[in-house]
């Protein structure tokens, strides 16, 4: 009995020992945020936009293209010939080069408001790859729970059949009851039980993983070997990281772009009250030879007040909702940062506690159980809840830990950026 005893302390001590996993993806946090950030096609497209809204930025501010008219003169020479279609056959030919000019300075203005759309697409990039950046790592938290869950199980169900044989043995001997091995075959089954279930979720947190890398749902991915380290205590001021979400937040990057394009959108529907102008020069040819220039001013007569003072106070109706939206998120952003960080220091408080006081208790309740079972001092019914108390709180632990991992996430993807 003396060494049925060391074996199950051998198993007990190396119950929550981690699975070796040698594919390299999978494997590591940064190994799949690596792989996203180079294969994920939202984050691909988000890139694209981003390049299409900078080109747009030149065309923006850039001259209508000039006009060149053609006009021929007396073409039947004041009815003495017939039609004549080529230049200089006829009474005489008109070239008219025309150059369309807008007011002084509406070209800026329309090229700030494209540069201020680029912007918003840049802030895109940073928010579409904080969003992605966000799902992987809950996602490999959770698979990391259900994989680290199924080893637990299956490590207890090995557990669970030394305690049967140990049972059998007793029973055999006249020592213990049917009742002690009905017992263990039953906390086998239940257990049996949760592992489907286990696998079930590890299969789920798989293929969401995948999809998430652009990979098919069944592509192979090597078991997370660790969670992530949580930054200090240091680096989880409040106060200092709202200052943070102030000047990293992506939404609230996009939000300050389009405050500015609103207020160029404004300036741009004020200058409107002024006319634009169409410049041309007109050379006439007669015969062979250029006899005249004439020159030509438009101008576009800004009549339609009534519409462009309609279109003003459009403008600034979107530039005060634009505010308003920016002081909505940064309020949202605020709160949701608090309650993230409260969230978070509740599961390191939490952990700390299962680590330093209620597994240390369910071990040394387990040992108890199992030194005073071999002595005949303890009923079975009494170890095996001994043995389900241990795993309770290992699996415990084992939540606190994805808690606090999914609370660090959603911290970093309010930053935009690593802690």
């Amino acid at each position: 009995m003396k060494s049925f005893l060391t074996i199950l302390t051998m198993l007990c001590a190396l119950w929550f020992a981690p699975a070796n996993a040698e594919q390299p993806l999978g494997s590591s946090l940064n190994g799949l945020l690596d792989y996203a950030r180079e294969h994920n096609p939202e984050l691909a497209a988000a890139r694209y936009e981003s390049v299409a809204a900078q080109q747009r930025a030149e065309p923006a501010g850039a001259l209508p293209d000039p006009v060149l008219r053609t006009e021929l003169l007396d073409i039947t020479n004041q009815g003495m010939t017939g039609p004549n279609l080529l230049p200089g056959q006829g009474g005489g030919t008109r070239y008219l080069l025309m150059q369309s000019l807008p007011w002084f300075g509406k070209r800026d203005l329309q090229r700030s408001v494209a540069a201020a759309q680029a912007s918003q697409s840049d802030g895109q990039i940073a928010a579409s790859w904080a969003e992605l950046a966000s799902r992987i790592k809950q996602a490999y938290a959770m698979h990391y729970n259900a994989t680290a869950s199924a080893h637990l199980a299956r490590q207890t169900l090995v557990l669970l059949d030394n305690l049967e044989q140990s049972a059998q043995t007793r029973y055999a001997g006249g020592l213990g009851t049917q009742q002690d091995v009905i017992r263990a075959q039953i906390e086998k089954s239940m257990l049996r039980g949760e592992l489907i279930a286990l696998q079930k979720e590890e299969h789920h947190s798989h293929a969401r993983l995948n999809s998430l890398l652009a990979r098919p749902a069944y592509a192979l991915l090597a078991d997370p070997a660790q969670l992530r380290d949580l930054p200090p205590a240091a680096k989880l001021d409040e106060q200092a990281l709202r200052e943070r979400l102030r000047a990293r937040n992506p939404q609230l990057q996009i939000a300050e772009a389009n405050i500015q394009s609103a207020e160029k959108g404004r300036d741009l529907a004020y200058i409107n009250r002024y006319p634009g102008f169409t410049l041309g020069v007109a050379p006439t040819q007669s015969g062979s030879a250029v006899r005249s220039w004439d020159l030509m001013l438009e101008l576009n007569i800004p009549l339609q007040q009534s519409s462009r003072r309609a279109q003003e106070r459009e403008a600034e109706a979107m530039l005060s909702a634009s505010n308003a939206r920016k002081e909505a998120l940064l309020n949202q952003t605020q709160s949701d940062l608090s309650e993230a960080l409260s969230a978070l220091e509740t599961a390191r408080q939490t952990a700390a506690l299962i680590a330093t006081r209620l597994l240390p208790q369910a071990e040394l309740i387990w040992q108890s159980a199992l030194a005073g079972y071999e002595t005949g001092k303890v009923e079975f019914a009494m170890l095996i809840e001994a043995q389900k108390q241990i795993l309770k709180v290992r699996q415990q632990q084992l939540q606190t830990q994805t808690d606090m991992q999914l609370r660090l996430a959603d911290i970093e993807k309010l930053l935009g950026e690593e802690l």
